[in-house]
């Protein structure tokens, strides 16, 4: 494990000049609590020798108590400390997958970087776990996880221990890694290859570009191939290629980092922070005033932003590039998720040889168009209509800034999203102020910092009530989920997010309707909600373990605990999931 994590860690290294200007830029104009995930890997990348290997850091013994429990202790070194919530104890055999009950010692408080309030324990842990009645000898698998003060955090660890009951030994023991679940074969595929995911991810950057986030974005851009030089067009067509290409090799970049400092995260990551959602609707705010023609972009200072994306030259493609894979994080195209799964279980340069096939995917309908002088001769001749067209795909842009605005109130509550909906206002009133006058332009640069420290504000009220409060739908965990099948009942879980586009139209179209409503509570099949809109490590386990890195993932569990789940389309149709309800209810 820490040969891997140490690998992880040494490819990034490679990344670091990227990474550094990536993060960031991002932390600076966003806000993003990403920039602090950085800087923390960027110091564990120059203490990396001073570190101690995990087993080392963290010393496991066990032993049984005199009223059968079993007790384990963990000797943790200075610096050094371990997580409560990470503590698992379970049988080491798949068939009995339910984890012991544990039993804690006072724990210390703490603000941790990686995972917000936390208890955590220095020193030592001393915990014991209820084992089960009736148990002679049993192998249990110890999960833990803990970190360093000096910012490195290592990826979960499990020991395992043998414990004879009769006897009163509990001695440490090897045990075969359990073959892959069959949930995660169904969503990687038990033969996935490098090949085989290279063309899932072109597959999937094509479909990409269909969707509702990205096309209004890529429209225009098409429809100014219609005239100028064959030449001209063709270097434009190479510089949006590079765009997205890089976007999608520094975004791969910043995640395996990240999980390689123990945050577990996924595709959309960077939507998990409200600083960056008020960000992206401030810049499609922007964007929308510059296609009604109330914002002209010129002058040096402007070329940030949106003024990139609209740049006159090759320049101008590049960030339009950049600027497309921002606007796509929302969207998970089918095949995506289960090429992005294989990447990120695989060594970084193959990783990042995902990414970058993903990038060239979604780049490849722009490129041909303008590589070939028959696709250029298919699109609209130009005329007076293309200025209409511009006005009206300013709003589908003002709506896209609605809702992204509602997200961040899903995330931080209502005062938040007020603030920032203020903020929006006072953006645009300061760049409607700097056409004017000296005086004027002034006014407007304080009107524009007024909206950078407006997107700012964080409200005392608590996020608004999640999808798991509908009638009829069950708040995911672990140790329900695991209940329910233990009782035989058939569970779907459904693991989704206020920032997802996908999710929101699965549920919309299908998940959430009358009709479907009914075929679950017919089937006899809990509905559970595993709601990502905001980071919880927990969830990004779950994604983990069933070879996905993003959502939506929609997994369907038989009532009987010795049947594999099934894992859906990341598209639904109603006779999907209908289809899926009834071999369960079977």
């Amino acid at each position: 494990m820490i040969g891997r994590d140490a690998a992880f860690i040494k490819s990034a290294y490679r990344f670091k000049a990227w990474l550094s200007f990536f993060v960031l830029t991002c932390s600076m104009i966003l806000q993003s609590p990403i920039g602090q995930a950085q800087n923390s890997l960027a110091a564990a990348l120059q203490e990396q020798s001073e570190f101690l290997p995990v087993r080392e850091a963290y010393r496991l013994d066990g032993a049984l108590t005199t009223n059968g429990q079993l007790r384990l202790y963990w000797q943790i070194a200075e610096g050094y400390y371990l997580y409560q919530h990470m503590f698992k104890v379970r049988h080491a055999d798949a068939s009995s997958p339910a984890n012991l009950s544990i039993s804690f010692p006072p724990a210390l408080d703490k603000t941790d970087e990686f995972f917000g309030d936390v208890s955590v324990y220095y020193d030592e842990a001393d915990l014991t776990a209820a084992l089960p009645d009736g148990a002679t000898r049993l192998t249990l698998a110890i999960t833990y996880q803990g970190c360093a003060d000096a910012g490195l955090c290592y990826p979960p660890e499990t020991e395992h221990l043998l414990v004879d009951v009769v006897t009163g030994a509990v001695t440490p023991t090897t045990f075969e890694r359990e073959p892959p679940s069959a949930a995660s074969a169904a969503a990687t595929g038990p033969n996935m290859t490098l090949l085989l995911a290279l063309g899932l991810a072109f597959l999937g950057g094509l479909i990409l570009n269909a969707m509702p986030c990205v096309f209004p974005i890529l429209s225009l851009k098409v429809l100014s191939f219609a005239t100028g030089d064959p030449g001209e067009h063709r270097r434009h067509g190479l510089a949006y290629l590079a765009g997205v290409v890089a976007s999608f090799v520094l975004i791969a970049s910043v995640l395996i980092s990240l999980q390689s400092a123990g945050r577990w995260v996924g595709w959309g990551f960077q939507l998990q922070s409200t600083g960056f959602v008020i960000g992206l609707a401030y810049l499609f705010a922007v964007m929308g005033l510059s296609l009604s023609g109330l914002v002209l972009f010129g002058g040096r200072w402007m070329n940030l932003g949106a003024g990139l994306a609209t740049a006159p030259g090759t320049r101008g493609s590049f960030f339009t590039g950049v600027l497309a894979v921002v606007v796509a994080s929302p969207c998970t195209a089918p095949f995506m998720g289960s090429a992005l799964g294989y990447a990120l279980t695989q060594p970084a340069f193959e990783a990042l040889a995902v990414f970058a096939t993903l990038g060239i995917g979604m780049a490849a309908p722009m490129v041909a168009i303008s590589m070939s002088d028959t696709a250029r001769r298919w699109l609209p001749k130009p005329g007076a209509w293309m200025e209409t067209l511009k006005q009206v795909m300013a709003f589908p842009l003002y709506l896209t800034a609605v809702w992204l605005l509602w997200v961040a109130g899903k995330q931080s509550g209502v005062d938040t999203m007020a603030a920032a909906a203020a903020g929006l206002v006072m953006l645009a009133l300061g760049l409607t102020l700097l056409r004017g006058g000296a005086t004027a332009r002034i006014v407007g640069v304080i009107c524009m910092v007024s909206a950078v420290m407006l997107g700012s504000v964080r409200g005392d009220a608590t996020p608004s009530a999640g999808k798991g409060e509908r009638d009829g739908i069950v708040t995911w965990s672990p140790e329900p989920l695991e209940t329910l099948r233990a009782q035989g009942t058939p569970v779907f879980v459904d693991v989704t997010a206020d920032w997802c586009i996908t999710c929101l139209a699965n549920e919309q179209a299908v998940l959430f309707t009358d009709d479907m409503s009914r075929a679950f509570e017919a089937a006899g099949v809990t509905y559970m909600v595993a709601d990502w809109t905001n980071y919880d490590p927990e969830i990004g386990v779950f994604v983990r373990e069933h070879g996905r890195n993003g959502i939506p993932l929609y997994v369907m569990y038989p009532g009987n605990l010795q049947a594999a789940p099934t894992i859906l389309p990341q598209l639904l149709t109603a006779s999907i999931v209908t289809e899926a309800l009834a071999s369960v209810s079977r």
